[in-house]
């Protein structure tokens, strides 16, 4: 059987969340597959400093939105400085996997194993296997863009007129995104709610924020659960934030906490609206037909990803400002809620996705 490695960086969880994806589509198609952090891989130090880094860039104002905007995406010194230095520590490790296990493809889903893969393609005296790249944001930025690499998987064409800013000769395929398979079949609002304890007339919110659990959530849940709905916080991986959420709740009724879970489908089924950060979130609440509150918490590639799920309709927008989350919520909870997607099945990305095998001679 063809084998495929997949690296992807768990920075969040949207990148593994898309590694799955890939990876569940070529078992189906009669691949073995291996996925790895390339964050693991650049050792346990480095790694978590690079977590680290990322995470107060993120706190900082203003300072992500300078760097994505004026080093990332023209591909400034100081990106390609950076990128160089990740890249040379985690190009040694891929190269024992690639000896180890021989791959026809490698797909990245991760901007520094993007840089890293390729580096490999240059040093290799033969081409031993194929390259693609999956992003998921609107407009990828240049370290994202290689020249050797074969194919690239886009989710919307304004992301493959980003790619072909830096090669505009590159393969692009544009696909679907993929859902996590639960809410290709989610359980029905009424069931939803009976196994969470919401009444099924009662108005609920879905809150989150990523797996980091970014801007005052803590605070921004108490108050709107004291503005009357039922509201499903979710701290994701913020061990602090879960701490606060639970001993919130022991004073708020109507909120319901929630640490790192895989009931997300069950939570966003029982909501009427869900409260959350741009990303790979937002498609999941289109296919069960939930209007989208927006946090314009992630600077740079977030706000780029913020402005086009806003162009897609039944989406708002708001501040992390709990009070201001709390008025624009209320506003939204009145307003009719949106269809289904029309096509929320994992037909059309498999489709998607076995066209873009074809197109390198994988199929």
């Amino acid at each position: 059987m063809p084998h495929a490695l997949l690296v992807s960086g768990s920075l969040g969880q949207g990148h593994d969340v898309m590694a799955q994806a890939c990876a569940d589509t070529l078992r189906e198609r009669g691949w073995t597959t291996h996925t790895v952090d390339a964050m693991a891989l650049l050792g346990q130090r480095s790694g978590a400093a690079g977590e680290a880094v990322f995470r107060r860039l993120l706190d900082l104002p203003g300072v992500y939105d300078a760097f994505h905007f004026s080093a990332l995406r023209p591909g400034a010194r100081i990106a390609l400085l950076a990128d160089a230095a990740a890249r040379s520590r985690l190009v040694p490790a891929l190269r024992e996997l690639v000896e180890a296990q021989r791959p026809r493809l490698v797909v990245s889903v991760f901007a520094t194993a993007t840089s890293a893969v390729n580096r490999l393609l240059r040093q290799a005296p033969e081409r031993e296997f194929r390259h693609f790249v999956f992003c998921t944001d609107v407009t990828p930025h240049r370290l994202w863009v290689q020249e050797e690499t074969d194919l690239f998987l886009v989710t919307s064409e304004v992301a493959a007129c980003a790619v072909r800013r830096y090669r505009p000769e590159a393969d692009v395929v544009v696909v679907p995104a993929p859902l996590r398979r639960p809410f290709y079949r989610p359980p029905t609002r009424s069931a939803a709610r009976s196994a969470l304890g919401v009444p099924e007339d009662a108005r609920c919110v879905l809150l989150m924020s990523g797996a980091w659990g970014l801007g005052p959530l803590a605070r921004t849940a108490a108050e709107l659960a004291a503005a009357g709905p039922h509201v499903l916080a979710v701290a994701g991986r913020n061990r602090e934030l879960e701490r606060r959420l639970r001993a919130t709740a022991r004073r708020r009724p109507r909120l319901h906490p929630f640490g790192h879970t895989d009931r997300i489908p069950e939570l966003m089924s029982a909501a009427d609206l869900v409260v959350t950060a741009s990303g790979d979130t937002c498609g999941e609440a289109r296919a069960l037909g939930r209007r989208l509150l927006l946090l314009d918490v992630v600077q740079g590639h977030g706000r780029d990803n913020l402005q086009h799920e806003l162009e897609l309709g039944h989406a708002e927008v708001a501040t992390a400002r709990p009070a201001e989350v709390v008025r624009n919520a209320l506003a939204a909870l009145g307003r009719p809620e949106p269809p289904p997607s029309v096509g929320a099945t994992p037909a059309a990305w498999q489709e998607g996705f076995g066209s873009a095998l074809r197109r390198i001679g994988l199929g």
